[in-house]
């Protein structure tokens, strides 16, 4: 392992190195060849593909959504740009989103924001071939490397399964894929089929990216009505330590008020639970309550920042839907 960490240092073009002598890689393939019945010279050849990519590594150590503060964060999402192609894609797929809702209890506007946020509308669905940006990460990143090598086995049975080339897969930096961009164990876990093909394909196709996102939601416990966020007043000397903590809502509002927190929105029930938020926007500190459903989205990306832009994109989403209205 110390020659391919020292690699780069030594001035070698990131495409140089493949996987097929890495000890890592080798055992992988024989886990894979013992537990699922893989050829090994099939996973021998493809490791001999797979190509360690240094700007993976880079873009992992410095996501946005962790370096950003929430004012300069929110500016890449909630967009004029953004929102006008996210009604666009909502008035083309009104039908779907509508048997969605209804099926699965997630609102379009939400449907429409995450794959707003994730992909542009399927306009960006990342252009790393996903078997390079799993064996980087699976055995070069050694803070993530059981997680990543996790996500490679589901990779390479999800293309088994789907009968398709790994090496022609593409997603972005950290392996995620398609319109909604899915790692692969939550490909295999929550892609629907919802039109009916007889493929889950949320590569190409909006119907099953649209079932297969309002799936997800709907399996981690997304509440049919209730809000995701609300603004928060606090009082002068307001405890600091539990602020941007991502965690499951603990506090209810007696709690929270006696750390220095109370909802705007007076009409919210006494044991509604929440986490307190501290965010930099434009005009100065805002201060809000997360509630089950901002948890919720923070399934499909651990940051608060995430969450709430998901959050104001779908609200401005919906507010301008309306206006679009005949």
């Amino acid at each position: 392992m110390l020659v391919f960490l020292l690699l780069p240092l030594l001035g070698q073009a990131e495409t140089s190195r493949n996987y097929a002598e890495n000890a890592q890689a080798r055992d992988f393939a024989d886990y894979m060849v013992r537990e699922h019945g893989f050829e090994a010279v099939d996973l021998q050849a493809l490791l001999g593909e797979a190509t360690y990519k240094q700007s993976i590594i880079d873009a992992m150590n410095r996501p946005a959504e962790k370096v950003k503060e929430w004012k300069d964060y929110r500016e890449i999402f909630v967009t004029e740009k953004r929102l006008r192609q996210g009604i666009e894609f909502w008035q083309a797929q009104r039908a779907t989103l509508e048997r969605a809702e209804a099926e699965f209890g997630v609102p379009p506007q939400i449907v429409v924001a995450i794959i707003g946020v994730e992909t542009y509308y399927g306009r960006i669905t990342g252009s790393y071939r996903v078997i390079d940006a799993l064996t980087t990460l699976a055995f070069d990143y050694p803070r993530r490397s059981k997680f990543f090598t996790r996500e490679l086995e589901n990779f390479l049975l999800l293309s088994r399964e789907q009968g398709l080339n790994p090496l022609n897969l593409k997603g972005s930096y950290a392996g995620a894929m398609g319109f909604g961009q899915f790692m692969p164990s939550s490909y295999r876990a929550y892609a629907v089929d919802y039109n009916e093909d007889g493929v889950a394909d949320i590569w190409t196709d909006p119907v099953d990216a649209i079932g297969s996102v309002a799936n997800y939601f709907h399996r981690h416990g997304w509440r049919t009505g209730d809000e995701v966020a609300v603004r928060a007043r606090i009082a002068g000397e307001y405890q600091p330590e539990n602020i941007n903590k991502v965690v499951k809502p603990y506090m209810d509002l007696s709690a929270l008020a006696d750390q220095g927190f109370t909802p705007v929105d007076e009409s919210l029930s006494a044991d509604t639970r929440a986490i307190p938020l501290k965010l930099q926007g434009r005009k100065g500190v805002e201060f809000w309550l997360g509630l089950h459903n901002f948890y919720v989205i923070t399934r499909y990306n651990t940051s608060f920042r995430y969450a709430m832009a998901v959050n104001q994109l779908s609200e401005k989403l919906l507010e301008q839907m309306a206006n679009a209205a005949p």
